[in-house]
């Protein structure tokens, strides 16, 4: 069994500056922890597949093509492949 914990693993290199560890990679599945800080965002951006987030902590904006939504903790947001998207921390609080 491989059990990972979220604080004990490397920050990454990414081109939007956050905070962003890589929880799971493997040639079909990716899955990665954010933490926004107060004032941080991701970049706009498009990516080739279909992308699942899922909100643990804090609220946050989420910007889907020409959609705009606040959301927080429990929800699932689904972000279609090729279309621009970006998540801001727009709170007093860190947002992951």
């Amino acid at each position: 069994m491989d059990a990972r914990t979220v604080g004990e693993l490397p920050k990454e290199k990414n081109p939007h500056g956050v905070d962003v560890r890589k929880l799971y990679d493997t040639e079909n599945a990716v899955v990665v922890h954010i933490t926004l800080q107060p004032g941080e965002g991701l970049k706009r951006h498009i990516t080739p597949v279909d992308v699942a987030f899922y909100v643990l902590e804090g609220r946050g904006v989420v910007e889907i093509g020409e959609e705009r939504q606040e959301c927080g903790p429990d929800t699932l947001i689904e972000s279609p492949a090729r279309i621009p998207h970006r998540w801001t921390n727009e709170s007093d609080a860190p947002f992951r």
